[in-house]
């Protein structure tokens, strides 16, 4: 499974951005979308789609945090990082920070795809997160 994550979309994104995630099973947004109508062109490419609720945003449809489970992996999904990991999850994602971010602390991997439109550490990006077999087999960061 190829899940595309990304960020701190904050009402915008690079045209070339929805072509480049064609091709992804799912897409996760870890919050700061802004305008939910930011996220037509991603949800008109057809994979589902999960969204966090970061803290510019207002639509309250979208939860604060997900747990999610790919293929016997459990997924956190978060905007603002938590101060620890909750139990049972393997892989915490989230954004807010605007830098990108993969580390693992006390047995979890923590992981951040950076930000589409204000990067505070390099350029903008998003990541390609791959789950076969049981396992995290893969993080692809991407610059845009």
């Amino acid at each position: 499974m190829r899940i595309a994550v990304l960020a701190d979309t904050h009402d915008r994104y690079p045209p070339s951005l929805p072509e480049r995630l064609r091709g992804a099973d799912e897409i996760w947004h870890l919050g700061d979308v802004c305008d939910p109508a930011t996220l037509a062109e991603f949800e008109q490419l057809g994979p589902p789609m999960q969204v966090v609720r970061g803290n510019c945003d207002g639509h309250l449809d979208w939860p604060l945090a997900l747990e999610l489970e790919r293929d016997g992996v459990k997924f956190y999904l978060t905007h603002i990082p938590p101060s620890c990991a909750p139990a049972g999850v393997q892989v915490v994602l989230h954004g807010h920070t605007h830098v990108p971010r993969d580390e693992v602390v006390d047995g979890v991997r923590w992981l951040n795809p950076g930000c589409i439109t204000r990067p505070r550490a390099g350029s903008a990006g998003f990541a390609w997160l791959t789950v076969e077999r049981g396992r995290l087999t893969g993080w692809e960061p991407v610059r845009i």
